[in-house]
């Protein structure tokens, strides 16, 4: 494989800058569990097949050597092992349409947001968007959070809320932030990945509304998960597709479009088609305290 002295993660050298990157993703994330954290260090410096899956015994491999050299710490193993996931419905799950739900959003039972946090709650949540999100799903950056959407006994749905594009000339020209500060204080941004209502489900302002409760709340939910309170949700949309109506009906404001040009990691770029822009303060002073040197309201590490 390689020489001695030098560090590898499967066929590819890692630099000092590398080394750099993946203490900056560990400080920032350093809370989640072992497996989840080394999972988004691969997803973080793009370490991933081309099925999409995190290379995560060869990115394991290479966090437990830097752990030996003292350069990072790595969480207490995880009590379950740390196996990767593999993106795929549990055994047994059935995910499948099911009846229609029609009608105005007044008829229904109040639409209410449920946080899933354990299995096998989550493994349907990802599931669901697997089968029935034009995207798919794909494993989240970083801190997340998953809502079932839900009315009396009808499932409606699902949010996923996950870690922030790493820099969008558009967004950053608006919330007009450093460079430093955007690294200093991104992880009080929180894009929303994955949004679907069930396409058996056709109540108009169902969305709009969903993103109104989600927006009131995920502030609170966060910190209590997470401890820190986020600032600003962002969200892509192609327009291609979509126009990002329900967004617009929300609150949320549209900054423009990507360049199509993204950054995967340094000195590494993917091209990608231009996604519209919206964003959506969850704090009136978000603009000043996202600007500050150092927010006081740190993530756990």
């Amino acid at each position: 494989m390689g020489e001695p002295g030098r560090l590898w993660a499967g066929d590819r050298e890692i630099s000092e800058a590398d080394i750099a990157c993946i203490q900056t993703c560990m400080r920032r994330y350093g809370s989640l569990p072992r497996t989840e954290l080394i999972h988004t260090v691969c997803v973080y410096m793009d370490w991933l097949t081309p099925a999409g899956e995190t290379k995560f015994t060869a990115c394991k491999k290479l966090l437990e050597r830097l752990e030996a050299r003292g350069e990072v710490v790595l969480p207490a193993r995880d009590p379950r092992g740390s196996a990767p996931r593999v993106m795929r419905s549990p055994p047994g799950m059935v995910v499948e349409a099911r009846e229609a739900v029609t009608g105005r959003l007044g008829d229904l039972s109040p639409v209410r947001l449920e946080w899933l946090d354990g299995d096998p709650e989550v493994e349907r949540c990802h599931a669901y968007l697997e089968r029935f999100h034009p995207l798919g799903y794909r494993k989240p950056f970083g801190y997340c959070a998953r809502y079932r959407i839900a009315s009396g006994a009808h499932d409606l749905g699902y949010l996923l809320f996950a870690g922030p594009a790493r820099a969008i000339a558009t967004r950053d020209r608006w919330i007009g932030w450093s460079a430093p500060q955007r690294r200093m204080n991104l992880p009080w941004v929180v894009n929303n990945q994955r949004f679907l209502i069930f396409p058996w489900v056709s109540v108009k302002d169902l969305a709009s509304h969903v993103l109104g409760q989600v927006a009131a709340r995920l502030a609170d939910d966060w910190q209590a998960r997470w401890g820190y309170t986020p600032l600003l949700l962002e969200t892509f949309v192609d327009p291609a597709h979509y126009r990002g109506t329900c967004y617009r009906a929300a609150g949320w404001e549209c900054l423009g479009e990507t360049s199509g040009r993204g950054l995967a990691r340094p000195g590494r770029q993917y091209k990608s088609s231009p996604k519209l822009v919206f964003v959506k303060p969850l704090n009136p002073e978000f603009r000043t305290r996202l600007c500050a040197k150092r927010l006081q309201d740190r993530p756990p590490s």
